[in-house]
């Protein structure tokens, strides 16, 4: 990563400030009395993804007040219907107040020229926010009252915060400006906003569209200072796992931890790439998995190539044989490669990612096919050089193979550049290679099987997902002492404990910690520990971890527990000692 950053970040936090403040000059900002919803058990007024109900327009019963997951539409929290406080669950009511409101409709004509001139855009991205422009936009309002966020810049909203969507995209513009800064190019920043010739692209899912494709460019329009617009928001449709929807808490999916356990990375890259949801939401099952791997990484691209190298290492001595007259069938091997090679990189180039893994598949089909045509296994005996000829191309097409698998398999891709005998000079970052043939006389090396079927059933595979789960998990890499010296972990005891209304797993804490004083924590430990039990024990604990809003309360440290399977056990000292002693 060039630059891994926040919206945290007080660079991020200053532009926004003077962005908004711009804006508001131009005269896109205004304010009015508004009617939002606030929870009278929590008292307090409630941010829209802290209010669910029924979508008004096509009746998700778990919609957030900010957007519906189902419909994709924006959504204002007072029109859920049957709406709840998500922290409590109590019904909010609706009070009035005042905020500060971003006049949308006044950039509808802009958006619409953009959205439909982009011919970069994916279907579902030109589709989708055309449908919401013919709607007619609404202003709106771009600040809250939260308690967390940056401070809205304008006078009289000094109790204000600026709402999420309303800043987080502006992180883009922000996090160019923090790479530059540290790197004493004060104002290079600007060659990637304002140079036409700059290029913006955005990898998303299909329900970020709309701030993507709409809120963010309207926030560029209203500066008039001629921002270059999104240029590409490449969308992703769902994957989902097994028929469910992935689910963190639930267990719905397969995380990377785990699947690195069970998998090279390669047969997740590949399958997940093969069947990745440009167009429409996509299953994840064992099903696809074992074909992916068994049927095309295995049975097609390696069997090709190993074919290809066994021949060469047991009829040539491992050296890439001369060719001598190469006949229609041979050249048309060889142009059929190089036209898949230009079709790979055309799809790439288009983000058309899995029409690429297609194109890419297809050259070692080309490679069997053509093997099976000249039957190389009947001429080395009866036709010497045509066996050559044939063995000649085959490499050929094995090289190019070794070139355009790297964007999609690059640990394998890398292992077969080293089989072929290649200098790394030759390969990192040139695609031409693919169209460059290895000479005569060129030594390779013995044949290695690139891929191993998977030799187990659906069933099989889920049963090995869920001991891969209850096995203690594998070392992490190491680290250095200066780093481990900078986490201040100390004895507290927790000297009150109370579960988190209408959440089943979160307990707050209250945890005197001596000197460093009494910090409140939030701990998803409530399905192990009753809050009684907990009051008075001594506890292992972070203390130096930047805050977290956890449900709407502030987490200031984080309590340390060791995990196996389901079991999950505080870390306690042996003996008494003071709160506030610190573990070295």
């Amino acid at each position: 990563m060039d630059n891994y950053t926040r919206t945290e970040s007080p660079i991020h936090k200053e532009f926004v400030r003077k962005h908004h403040l711009k804006i508001y000059k131009n005269g896109y900002i205004f304010t009015k009395e508004t009617e939002l919803p606030y929870c009278p058990k929590c008292n307090r007024f409630l941010p829209d993804r802290f209010v669910e109900g029924r979508c008004p327009y096509c009746d998700y019963e778990e919609a957030r007040g900010d957007q519906c997951d189902r419909c994709g539409r924006l959504l204002d929290p007072t029109k859920l219907v049957d709406p709840r406080c998500t922290i409590c669950g109590a019904k909010p009511v609706i009070r009035r107040v005042k905020h500060w409101y971003f006049d949308m409709p006044r950039f509808t004509d802009h958006l619409l020229e953009y959205i439909k001139s982009n011919k970069q855009l994916p279907a579902n991205a030109r589709n989708f926010s055309l449908k919401l422009l013919e709607e007619g936009l609404k202003p709106r309002p771009i600040t809250r009252d939260t308690r967390w966020g940056i401070q809205a810049p304008f006078e009289g909203a000094e109790d204000k915060t600026i709402y999420g969507w309303f800043e987080n995209v502006l992180g883009y513009v922000s996090a160019t400006i923090e790479y530059f800064k540290r790197r004493g190019e004060t104002e290079r920043w600007r060659e990637f906003w304002f140079d036409k010739e700059a290029k913006t692209l955005f990898f998303i899912g299909k329900d970020n569209i709309p701030f993507h494709t709409l809120i963010l460019p309207a926030l560029l329009l209203a500066t008039h200072e001629g921002y270059n617009l999104p240029w590409n928001v490449v969308t992703n449709e769902f994957l989902i796992f097994q028929g469910q929807k992935f689910s963190k808490s639930r267990r719905v999916g397969v995380w990377i931890d785990e699947a690195l356990r069970l998998y090279p990375a390669d047969y997740w890259r590949y399958t997940l790439l093969s069947i990745r949801p440009e167009t429409k939401d996509t299953n994840f099952t064992w099903k696809i998995f074992i074909e992916k791997v068994n049927s095309d990484l295995n049975d097609t691209l390696g069997n090709f190539i190993h074919r290809t190298f066994k021949f060469i290492n047991n009829y040539f001595g491992s050296v890439v044989p001369e060719p001598e007259g190469l006949d229609e069938l041979d050249e048309a091997a060889l142009n059929s490669v190089r036209e898949k090679v230009d079709a790979v990189a055309r799809n790439l180039e288009a983000f058309h990612i899995q029409a690429a893994t297609r194109e890419f598949l297809e050259i070692s089909h080309i490679g069997n096919r053509y093997l099976n045509e000249k039957k190389p296994w009947k001429t080395i005996k009866e036709a010497p050089q045509e066996a050559a000829n044939t063995l000649y191309v085959a490499i050929q097409i094995v090289k190019a193979l070794a070139v355009t698998m790297h964007p999609f398999i690059p640990f394998t891709a890398e292992n077969l550049w080293s089989l072929l005998n290649l200098p790394d000079s030759d390969y990192k970052g040139r695609w031409a290679e693919a169209k460059k043939p290895i000479p005569p006389g060129h030594k390779i090396k013995r044949a290695e099987p690139l891929f191993q079927k998977v030799e187990a059933s659906e069933e099989a595979l889920q049963r090995r997902l869920e001991e891969v789960r209850s096995t203690s998990a594998p070392l992490t890499t190491t680290i250095s002492i200066e780093d481990f010296s900078k986490v201040d972990i100390r004895i507290g005891r927790i000297v009150e404990a109370e579960r988190v209304p209408n959440s089943k797993n979160l307990l707050r804490l209250m945890i005197d910690l001596g000197d460093v004083g009494l910090k409140q924590a939030v701990a998803g430990i409530a399905k192990h520990y009753k809050p009684e039990d907990l009051e008075g024990m001594l506890v292992a604990a972070v203390t130096n971890l930047a805050p977290r809003t956890i449900v709407g309360l502030k987490s200031e440290v984080m309590l340390l527990a060791a995990q196996n399977g389901k079991t999950i056990a505080l870390i306690q000292p042996e003996r008494s000692i003071e709160p506030g002693s610190r573990i070295t």
